[in-house]
């Protein structure tokens, strides 16, 4: 199994891709120029190739996006920018009076200087009128899952667990980093 480093600032996500690998996970936080662009994969191959760069080592990114379907795919991969900005109720009171529908999309990119690949999943959804719950996670106190009638945030274990795995492409890596070995 080659070693992989995974960019991100949030140590919780780099536990958890590491356990559900199965073996250790480096977890570097690391700033790199993140382009401006509504299309995810642009977003995640700018990204892994750049740190890519300022490591020399194979790393693991990931970017997310949010399509809101009365916003024609805005707020997108700039989800995060609105949550820095902007309470949850209001995010949520964007769609009053207008569709909920929504994507919740995950992309990761892998990339070791010679070999390049993405993983991407997806999972339809609605946005909840108000937020509801106390997870710390993006998105996860407003985003109602297709097929449930609660936020994220308010999932049984299991359940977060099955949307998280729809959401976060892993078994996809997990299976690419195990035929690398």
């Amino acid at each position: 199994m080659k070693e992989i480093t995974f960019i991100t600032g949030n140590q919780k996500k780099a536990d958890y891709l590491a356990q559900y690998l199965g073996f250790p996970v480096k977890h570097v936080k690391l700033d790199v120029d993140e382009l401006q662009s509504m299309d995810l994969k642009v977003i995640v191959e700018h990204k892994v190739r750049q740190a890519y760069e300022k490591i020399k080592a194979p790393v693991l990114v990931e970017d997310v996006a949010l399509e809101f379907e009365a916003l024609n795919g805005l707020p997108g991969p700039f989800i995060k920018f609105f949550l820095e900005k902007m309470s949850q109720k209001d995010i949520c009171a964007l769609v009053d009076g207008k569709s909920r529908s929504v994507i919740a999309r995950a992309v990761f990119g892998y990339f070791d200087g010679s070999h390049f690949q993405l993983f991407e999943g997806s999972m339809e959804g609605e946005i909840a009128k108000l937020p509801s719950g106390d997870s710390k996670f993006g998105f996860d106190n407003f985003f109602i899952p297709k097929g449930y009638e609660v936020t994220r945030a308010n999932l049984s274990a299991d359940d977060d667990r099955k949307t998280y795995l729809l959401i976060k492409p892993l078994e996809k890596i997990k299976a690419f980093l195990e035929s690398l070995a």
